[in-house]
């Protein structure tokens, strides 16, 4: 039994150190693998704030060009037609969201689908126009009836989006 006790003398700190050494070390590891977490997202958000502060303001761009009010006033339509009007309008508008397709990636879900419904809501618009003023119409009368259809709206669906692009970024900051 002196025996027993010999050993139980001799194992128990051993086991005892043991295990506030296992306690320790854990817990420092654990501390370690924080703070490593910690720098990681920091590092990850100075690298992509600047990129996602781009697609906002991209997009931004993106839907001032294509409001009506904007995307005539860079058209040259003097000597056209009003479908070649109405053609060059929806190319300018598919091409410049084409061109910011990738945008995408930096923004939520919800504003992306703003983005995607103005686009459309414009495209819409001017086909409406397009089909009011009929086949044989100049582009000026085409250009003055779009011009009509948005003046009748309390807000554009370009204005709607880039609301919701600001609100979204002002909620990042």
């Amino acid at each position: 039994m002196d025996l027993f006790f010999d050993i139980l003398k001799i194992t128990l700190p051993s086991v005892i150190l043991l295990i506030a050494m296992i306690y320790t070390v854990g817990g420092f590891l654990a501390n370690s693998e924080k703070r490593q977490r910690l720098k990681l997202t920091a590092t990850n958000r100075q690298i992509t704030l600047p990129l996602r502060l781009q697609a906002y303001e991209r997009l931004i761009l993106f839907l001032e060009r294509i409001s009506p009010d904007s995307i005539l006033l860079r058209a040259n339509y003097p000597d056209k037609t009003g479908e070649q009007l109405h053609q060059e309008l929806l190319q300018a508008i598919r091409s410049e969201f084409e061109h910011n397709l990738s945008q995408q990636l930096y923004i939520s879900i919800d504003v992306w689908n703003s983005v995607k419904n103005a686009k459309n809501y414009t495209i819409s618009l001017i086909n409406a126009a397009a089909k009011e003023t009929g086949d044989n119409a100049t582009a000026i009368e085409l250009s003055r009836k779009i011009l009509g259809m948005t003046a009748e709206m309390e807000e554009l669906p370009s204005q709607k989006a880039i609301n919701e692009l600001k609100a979204d970024i002002q909620s990042i900051f």
